[in-house]
């Protein structure tokens, strides 16, 4: 399988993943998990960010210490699942920039169709980071990663809450330069495009929809 592939295997990652993934928690309750479990993923996509150093004054001292290198993160959100993602990992990246990619996929051919697309301006030397809770088919994540290069930023990563064998395989076919930070590597799509056993459609269990 081309491409990076990281799986947080942090012990409270896999808790709020198995709570998340059964049938019987109410929307609210996912919702809550969803943000808990994305302050996580966002914790271990940023380890390793490129730092400099500025010259500052404590109260005891002056000192160079270390700070985020570059203009400022932004997290682009494939809508509309992907806000709640988005909203945990803005408790750690407060100062983030914003994007929004609308997608949906025709439900007979898969393909993904863009709708909307509103990306902070100058995206040229920021760090990316995409987020949709399923990478399933893989087609619109491809879909929204165009899109991004599109603008040229430094460094571009793709989270997930859960994945599969054969939307990362397809996604790496396309962009094999991108690594995707995920939960879980499940077993298999259905014959309706879900991942199995995954946790069901996560826009409508976000939002209390069907």
């Amino acid at each position: 399988m081309a491409g990076q592939v990281y799986v947080i295997s942090h012990p409270l990652v896999q808790h709020k993943l198995t709570l998340m993934r059964s049938k019987e928690t109410s929307t609210s309750g996912f919702r809550t998990l969803l943000r808990e479990i994305s302050l996580l993923l966002g914790y271990e996509v940023c380890r390793d960010l490129p730092l400099s150093t500025i010259d500052i004054e404590t109260p005891l001292a002056p000192m160079r210490a270390p700070i985020l290198d570059g203009k400022k993160v932004v997290i682009i959100s494939i809508l509309r699942a992907g806000g709640g993602i988005l909203d945990g990992m803005l408790e750690i990246l407060p100062s983030a920039r914003i994007g929004h990619i609308g997608l949906y996929r025709d439900p007979k051919t898969l393909v993904a169709v863009e709708y909307y697309c509103k990306l902070p301006g100058e995206m040229a030397g920021r760090d990316a980071i995409v987020v949709d809770p399923m990478l399933a088919t893989g087609n619109s994540a491809i879909a929204a990663v165009d899109r991004i290069k599109e603008t040229g930023p430094r460094s571009i990563k793709f989270v997930c809450l859960l994945t599969c064998p054969e939307g990362l395989r397809t996604f790496h076919e396309h962009h094999p330069d991108v690594p995707v930070y995920t939960a879980a590597i499940d077993s298999h799509l259905n014959d309706k495009s879900y991942i199995v056993p995954g946790l069901g459609d996560a826009g409508d269990r976000l939002f209390g929809t069907k």
